[in-house]
C-alpha cells in the first residue's frame, strides 16, 4: 500500500513500562532528532520549481524567465542550507524522546529516494506502520523511572510495525499505544 502524500495526523498516548533499567535503556535507544536526513536531488528540485513558475503563458505569469531562474536558484540554496542543518541535527540531537529512525533506522538507499518517493513511503509504512516520522513527541504526565509516557501525532495510522519491533527488542518492557480519536487539546 502506498500512503497518501498528504496524510491525516492521528493523536496518540504511548507508554513503555517495566524495570527502571530497561526503561532507561529504551529511553537511550529511542531518543534522536525526530527527523529524517533525506537526500534531496537539488538540481531536479530547482528545475521543477522553474517549470512551475513558467507554466503559465508569459502574458499571464508575474515573473520573467530570468526572475524565475533567480528565484529557483534561491529556493535551491535555501533547501540546501536547511538540508545542512538537518544533517547536523541528525548526527547529534536527542531532542525527540521517541524517534522511530533512532529505533528502526531508514536505510541509506531509502533516504536517497527522497520523502516523496512511493518506495520510500512504502518502506516507512512496512517498517514503522506510518509513512512519516512522529510529530510533536512530548512527555505526558506520570513519567517515572519505571515508565516513559509520551504523546505524539503519527501520519495516517498508529506506528504499529514499530511497536512490534520495540516489543521484540525490549522484551522486559510492557508497551501501550492508544490512539485518541476525539480532539486532542
Amino acid at each position: 500500500m502506498t500512503p497518501a502524500p498528504d496524510p491525516d495526523w492521528l493523536y496518540h498516548h504511548f507508554e513503555a513500562a517495566g524495570p527502571a533499567e530497561a526503561v532507561a535503556a529504551f529511553r537511550a535507544a529511542a531518543a534522536g532528532p525526530g527527523l529524517l536526513p533525506w537526500r534531496l536531488d537539488l538540481p531536479t528540485l530547482e528545475e521543477d520549481w522553474l517549470h512551475l513558475m513558467l507554466a503559465a503563458p508569459p502574458q499571464q505569469r508575474g515573473i520573467s524567465l530570468e526572475g524565475a531562474r533567480i528565484l529557483a536558484g534561491q529556493l535551491r540554496d535555501a533547501v540546501a542550507a536547511q538540508q545542512g542543518r538537518v544533517e547536523a541535527l541528525a548526527a547529534s540531537s536527542r531532542a525527540c524522546p521517541l524517534d522511530l529512525h533512532a529505533l528502526i533506522p531508514v536505510p541509506a538507499e531509502v533516504l536517497a529516494l527522497g520523502p516523496d518517493h512511493a518506495e520510500a513511503r512504502d518502506w516507512l509504512w512496512r517498517a514503522w506502520g506510518t509513512p512519516r516520522p512522529l510529530r510533536h513527541v512530548q512527555p505526558a504526565r506520570g513519567s517515572a523511572p519505571d515508565a516513559l509516557r509520551l504523546r505524539f501525532w503519527s501520519a495516517d495510522w498508529s506506528p504499529w510495525a514499530a511497536l512490534q519491533r520495540m516489543r521484540e527488542r525490549f522484551p522486559a518492557l510492557r508497551f501501550k499505544l492508544s490512539p485518541i480519536y476525539e480532539e486532542a487539546g
